[in-house]
């Protein structure tokens, strides 16, 4: 992994990562925001504490751990990335309501316009504040945008020590099963 100096991390700050993103994908994931490492890398879930990629592919989404840099790869797999808010922060709770609002009204439409099957937005405190649901709990949500359903999963930051690596795996399963996606870690492996 390339390190970066503090200047160069503060340097990508309110920058944008662009969108992994196909139409009609099976699930699109949406991160809250792009951390700086992520936004100095141009990649996904860079950051060197976040447990997106092993936890995407200990889940069975994937056939292999794949690294940030990888990422355009999911498209063929049918996944893709966004997030609710673009620009780049240290931290998440540098956003505000308005910002994370904005988010969510800018998700909604490109949802629509994407139709992804599966909208699965990695943390239940950004998808409370994006989409006025204070009451939303890990799992699947009430709202769904035009034929799109949506499901929230913990967020995979090294930062939320309540979600253990094996718990995130879990609860990234129990999602997967939802969607009906085989278990590409062990192909052609009956499913757990």
């Amino acid at each position: 992994m390339t390190r970066f100096t503090q200047e160069q991390l503060a340097a990508a700050r309110d920058r944008l990562v662009p969108d992994v993103v196909a139409d009609g994908l099976h699930v699109l994931f949406c991160g809250i925001n792009p951390g700086l490492m992520t936004a100095a890398t141009g990649h996904h879930f860079a950051g060197p504490g976040n447990r997106f990629w092993p936890v995407l592919h200990l889940s069975g989404f994937t056939p292999r751990l794949l690294k940030p840099s990888e990422q355009d790869e999911l498209l063929s797999y049918g996944l893709g990335i966004t997030n609710v808010v673009a620009r780049a922060t240290a931290r998440a709770d540098e956003l505000g309501a308005e910002e994370y609002r904005e988010g969510g009204r800018l998700l909604a439409t490109k949802v629509g316009r994407l139709r992804p099957r599966w909208l699965a937005v990695v943390g239940v405190t950004a998808y409370r504040a994006a989409f006025d649901d204070r009451k939303a709990q890990v799992g699947p949500q009430e709202l769904t945008i035009g034929d799109t359903r949506v499901w929230v999963l913990p967020n995979p930051s090294g930062l939320n020590a309540l979600w253990t690596t094996p718990k995130l795996t879990d609860a990234f399963r129990a999602f997967r099963l939802v969607t009906g996606l085989p278990d590409a870690s062990c192909a052609g492996s009956p499913e757990d």
